[in-house]
């Protein structure tokens, strides 16, 4: 019994060291800064040189077809108006004709209005997904290049301390090269 008394405290006290210890180690280690920036994606999607570009191409692409629709616009609200004016004196047969022909021709220019706009929607939707990728990339190669832990992009309030989407808006002026934080 002798023995086991000397022995308890030995074993107590190396326990609490055990236990002690962890925590001994964590208090050397100072924690490391979290380095966290903002950035506003959806600026960066608008005032992006890229986004400027596509947005130029796309009119370019279109604009034969707008003007081509907006020249059958014309010519369907003129002979509308000719209609308007010469069908009192039209007979029931004639007037019955122009008003069917009329419909047709309206229900033809909205299908190609509605056509021409679901175009339009998909390749803005195409090019939206391309520069969204690449103002991705060139977030992600600003935070590396800047030692950022952690950057985020949606959030209720960010301190203008933590925006950086001047700089990475910087980035994707200059080119491909990540700008400097």
């Amino acid at each position: 019994m002798f023995h086991v008394n000397r022995v308890t405290p030995v074993l107590a006290t190396l326990a609490a060291v055990m236990l002690v210890m962890p925590s001994m180690v964590q208090a050397q280690q100072a924690p490391k800064a979290l380095k966290v920036g903002f950035v506003n994606v959806q600026r960066l999607l608008i005032e992006s040189p890229q986004a400027n570009a596509a947005n130029r191409a796309l009119e370019n692409e279109f604009a034969p077809r707008q003007r081509d629709l907006q020249a059958k616009q014309k010519a369907f609200k003129d002979r509308a108006d000719k209609f308007q004016k010469d069908g009192a004196v039209m007979g029931a047969d004639e007037r019955r004709n122009a008003e069917n022909d009329l419909r047709r021709d309206e229900r033809e220019l909205q299908r190609q209005i509605e056509e021409l706009r679901e175009d339009l929607n998909n390749r803005k939707n195409e090019e939206l997904g391309k520069l969204r990728i690449n103002v991705l990339r060139q977030i992600e190669g600003f935070a590396k290049q800047g030692g950022y832990d952690l950057i985020v992009s949606d959030a209720l309030y960010v301190s203008p301390a933590l925006d950086v989407t001047s700089q990475v808006l910087q980035g994707l002026q200059s080119g491909s090269a990540p700008a400097k934080p």
